[in-house]
């Protein structure tokens, strides 16, 4: 069920994927939104209940003045305060990954436990992706065609307008969020001293082993790190696996 609530003058949007069980907050990368997490809800029903923010300029969310870090956790914490459901897990794709961790290091009465999927707290973003794709096209098959294998990974956010077909993101929000997200987050992650999970693709081009490596021997909390065969987008790529992953951190 999709729903809102305001913050900053900003309306914001989010999925509740419902049922009775445990809540679960996710929070989704950059060319996504909330509904990049279905699969992964339905599979984690009925024991986990996925509750998914439409974060600053993605989805049916609002554009920000700025996607600087502190934004996109001040949103975070405003999401959670709406919810009002006590201190909750918190599951974070690449952008998101680092929002959590941010939130978590910031708000550690209010992270029982940590997901991080895909991304790392040294940061260097190639902004090129984002650079070449398209900004509209007459026909969403003309828009599929045009991003080529990248497709599946950005079906969610396909929109159509008076103008043709683009993305539920502005491009030049995306670059800007991309340049702020750039940069070296030891600080935040070493400060989280809650249970986390580190996912990696072992075919990603974002997060290094070594890297991850690196992240897992400086936590301060208990941490663990699991690599399944997968790019960046763990959880489409590798679906069970990441399921099964989750659920068995989760269920501790």
């Amino acid at each position: 069920m999709r729903s809102y609530f305001s913050y900053d003058g900003r309306q914001m949007s989010y999925l509740d994927f419902g049922g009775p069980g445990q809540v679960l907050l996710a929070a989704h990368g950059h060319y996504n939104e909330a509904a990049a997490f279905a699969a992964t809800a339905a599979a984690l029903a009925p024991h986990w209940r996925v509750i998914a923010l439409d974060q600053r300029g993605h989805g049916e969310s609002d554009r920000a003045a700025g996607y600087g870090r502190e934004g996109y956790v001040a949103d975070l914490a405003a999401f959670h305060e709406h919810l009002d459901v006590g201190a909750v897990p918190l599951l974070g794709h690449s952008l998101g990954g680092v929002n959590a961790y941010q939130y978590a290091a910031r708000h550690p009465e209010r992270v029982t436990s940590l997901i991080v999927e895909d991304i790392g707290a040294v940061l260097d973003i190639d902004t090129g992706f984002t650079e070449r794709l398209p900004d509209r096209a007459p026909t969403r098959e003309a828009l599929v065609a045009a991003l080529g294998p990248a497709a599946p990974y950005l079906e969610c956010s396909l929109r159509p307008s008076d103008e043709g077909w683009g993305f539920s993101f502005d491009l030049q929000d995306t670059i800007a969020s991309q340049k702020a997200l750039s940069g070296e987050h030891w600080a935040d992650w070493t400060t989280v001293a809650c249970r986390t999970l580190l996912i990696r693709g072992e075919h990603s081009d974002e997060l290094s082993h070594d890297h991850a490596r690196e992240m897992i021997a400086r936590h301060t909390g208990p941490a663990q790190l699991i690599e399944l065969p997968a790019g960046h987008v763990v959880h489409h790529d590798a679906r069970a696996l990441f399921t099964m992953a989750v659920r068995t951190f989760l269920d501790g």
